[in-house]
Parts: C-alpha cells; sequence; structure tokens
C-alpha cells in the first residue's frame, strides 16, 4: 500500500504540573507576556504608594478603588485567573482555591527581608499558597533581591520579566530575599486561601459599588485618579524621604506648575501646603517648555507621564506616519500661565531609589506627550467601559472573573 501524505497526528496535551517532595515549588518561566508585564508596570509606577515594609511600594487593588482606579484592576483579571489554574494543577488542589490577595509590590534600594514563610503570623494562618510573577529582569533593571529558600529545588530564583514561582505557604517552603541595592524589583504576588472567609473579591466588589462606579455610559472625567492622604505617598530612607509622586514625575524629566482660572486667578497660593497642591489642578514642565494642558491634580499628571514611558515607541511610529503636530502642545516657561510648584525634592535620593529618566532610552517629543494624554483617556475610558459592564455580574456572584461571552477576544 502506498504511504499517504496525511499529517502527523498532533502531539498529545502537556502533562498537568505536579509539585511534589518535601518542600513543593515550582518556577514557571514565560508565564506572562512582556506586554502584561509592561502593562502592570504601568498600573503600579502611576498607582504606587508607600508599602508594608521600609523601602517597598505597593499598590492593592483596594487601594485602586480608593483612588478612582477601579477600571485599573481589568489587567489582573485573566492573570489571577491563570495563576489560579497554575496552583490548582501543580499542587493537585480537589477544592476551592480563593485569592486572599493581590498586589503588586517594588522593593527598592535597602529592601530585604530575612528567612521565613508566608504563614507566620497567627493573622497569617490561612495562607495555603503564594505565587510571585517578576515584571522586570535582576541585573538589568535592579541588583540584588534574589529570592532563596532554606531547603530544596530550586533553591534560589533569579528573576527574569515574565517568570512565575509557586509555592506552599508554610514552613516546608521558608525563604528570604536578600537586600536590593539598586533599582526596583518589581512583582505582582497573589496569596491563596482555602477558606472563603478570606476571599479578597467580595470585600473588593463591596467597596468598589460604593464608590464612584456606576452601571451607566461612561461620562467626562470618570477616570481621572483621587489621590489618597498624602502621607500614603511619602517615602522615608534613612531619616529623609520624598512624595512618591514628584519622585517618579521629576526622575522622567518633568516638574509640576501652577495653573490659573479662566479669569487669570492662580489656582493656588503662596500660604497652601507645597505637597498638598498635588491635590490641585496643575501643569506639567519639561526643560523650557510648559504642556498647555491643565490636569486635575498630580496624580493624574503622573499617570499620563507613565503612560507616556509605557507607549513611547508606538506614539514615536504614530508620528512618523503622520503630518507634523500643530506645535501648540507646549509653550516657553517664560511665557506660560503659571509658575513652576517650589516642592520639597530631595532629588539626589529620588535617583538614588528610582533612578533617572537620562538612562531612558527615549527622544522626547511634546507632540507624542500630545498624543499620549488622548490615547491614555480612550484606554481608560474603555477599561471603565469594561468594568460598568463586568460589575453586575460580579456582585451577583461575589466573584472577580473574566466573562468571554461579553467581550469576546
Amino acid at each position: 500500500m502506498a504511504p499517504t501524505n496525511s499529517p502527523p497526528p498532533p502531539p498529545p496535551p502537556p502533562p498537568p504540573l505536579a509539585v511534589a517532595g518535601e518542600h513543593p515549588r515550582l518556577h514557571l518561566r514565560g508565564f506572562l507576556s512582556p506586554e502584561t508585564c509592561k502593562e502592570l508596570e504601568f498600573v503600579h509606577r502611576s498607582c504606587g504608594a508607600s508599602g508594608y515594609r521600609p523601602s517597598v511600594v505597593s499598590t492593592s487593588l483596594p487601594h485602586l478603588a480608593a483612588t478612582g482606579c477601579g477600571h485599573l484592576i481589568l489587567p489582573f483579571v485573566p492573570v489571577r485567573e491563570r495563576l489560579r489554574d497554575a496552583v490548582e494543577s501543580a499542587f493537585s488542589c480537589y477544592f476551592d482555591l480563593f485569592v486572599e490577595f493581590t498586589g503588586l509590590i517594588s522593593w527598592c534600594k535597602g529592601a530585604s527581608i530575612g528567612w521565613h514563610s508566608d504563614d507566620n503570623k497567627p493573622y497569617l494562618r490561612q495562607r495555603a499558597f503564594t505565587a510571585v510573577c517578576y515584571l522586570n529582569d535582576h541585573g538589568k533593571d535592579y541588583k540584588g533581591g534574589i529570592l532563596q529558600f532554606q531547603d530544596g529545588e530550586p533553591s534560589c530564583i533569579t528573576p527574569v520579566a515574565g517568570d512565575v514561582v509557586i509555592y506552599t505557604a508554610d514552613n516546608r517552603n521558608n525563604h528570604c530575599v536578600d537586600e536590593v541595592t539598586e533599582g526596583e524589583r518589581l512583582t505582582l504576588t497573589l496569596w491563596f486561601t482555602r477558606d472563603s472567609a478570606y476571599d479578597e473579591d467580595p470585600k473588593l466588589l463591596s467597596f468598589l459599588s460604593q464608590t464612584s462606579l456606576s452601571y451607566e455610559p461612561v461620562h467626562k472625567n470618570c477616570c481621572i485618579p483621587l489621590p489618597a492622604s498624602d502621607n500614603m505617598y511619602w517615602f522615608s530612607y534613612n531619616q529623609s524621604g520624598f512624595d512618591i509622586r514628584c519622585a517618579r514625575v521629576h526622575i522622567l524629566g518633568f516638574c509640576f506648575h501652577t495653573s490659573m482660572d479662566e479669569e487669570n486667578n492662580f489656582v493656588v497660593s503662596a500660604e497652601d501646603d507645597p505637597i498638598e497642591l498635588l491635590g490641585k489642578p496643575l501643569r506639567l514642565g519639561r526643560e523650557d517648555g510648559v504642556f498647555d494642558k491643565i490636569f486635575a491634580n498630580g496624580l493624574h499628571a503622573l499617570q499620563v507621564v507613565q503612560f507616556y514611558y509605557w507607549k513611547a515607541p508606538e506614539l514615536a511610529a504614530k508620528r512618523k506616519q503622520s503630518p507634523s503636530g500643530s506645535g501648540t502642545a507646549c509653550c516657553p516657561a517664560r511665557q506660560s500661565r503659571g509658575t513652576k510648584l517650589a516642592l520639597p525634592f530631595n532629588h539626589g535620593l529620588e535617583q538614588i531609589i528610582f533612578g533617572s529618566y537620562k538612562n531612558v532610552d527615549i527622544e522626547f517629543v511634546w507632540d507624542d506627550f500630545e498624543l499620549a494624554v488622548s490615547m491614555w483617556e480612550n484606554y481608560s475610558e474603555e477599561l471603565q467601559r469594561k468594568l460598568s459592564t463586568f460589575l453586575p455580574y460580579w456582585l451577583s456572584s461575589e466573584a472577580i472573573f473574566v466573562d468571554n461571552s461579553i467581550f469576546p477576544q
């Protein structure tokens, strides 16, 4: 019989993950795409506040909801589902797992933690499993910060963006994190529990339903962030410190300027507390230019700045494919309606902790930044629209999930 030209049968599906042994843990490489890592990095750098440990900056889901950024929870949702599936498969969980905590965490210069398990306090006994997702690269984006386990293999994790390590939260996986000596070690960290009383979703949904979210069509300015209390943005370091919002903007080459109302009156006065000015309307300046747009507050301006740096390659490509901009996006600082805010910067410390914009390989163009404002608004409004559609279903089930029947992929 003549051989046929039929294609070979497809390979069998990969076996389910399986973790066994005295120290059950698993290192999954390339679990998150570079695009997902960059989007979560944008969320963190534009929303993060002082963390739960010295030299740590964190962004939790309740914090996003409380600051008018509930729509930025959407990028987390598919990642949480995939991680839950991976943990259940790896540890052969024949029971429901609930997410106890979801958060983005920067470990900055000086941050470290000694040997411990993740359930080592009476109020943490409910934790069953941990998932740590690395969003940037060791050696390139920061130094130090190696995760080490006391026993078993792998004994340490040298992070690469997109990798995930999952392990049991008990003393079978005692671990530590070496001191970060330079840069920011950025992770997405989740803890899972078997106890539904500690499920993060119902509490978060209750909070979302009490904030400014609604199921009505998106209205103008609905995505403007609302800063938390100023002390939540204060980063302390060796008896000094700085405001995180100021630092994030300043190290990327921007500064804040006062704004004026329609009658040319200053919105701020000399008597105002400098940090409190970040909660009022302002403009962004850069070198000898001041952007014409008035931002609702410092957090609003920070989100647009971070969005610009996230999308800079795409913005540059759009500029090259379109006619030149209008040239009205900014004016010389000496002609601007407003003056540079005298904020208490600690420039040297900011650069030690967060780096310098001079190390960012991006050619800044005001026309690109003007386009970034429009793209940020479209991005935020699309997420808000999805959130407004999902929220009724989430509330009825008391669970946050992706429903592809509403928004097919």
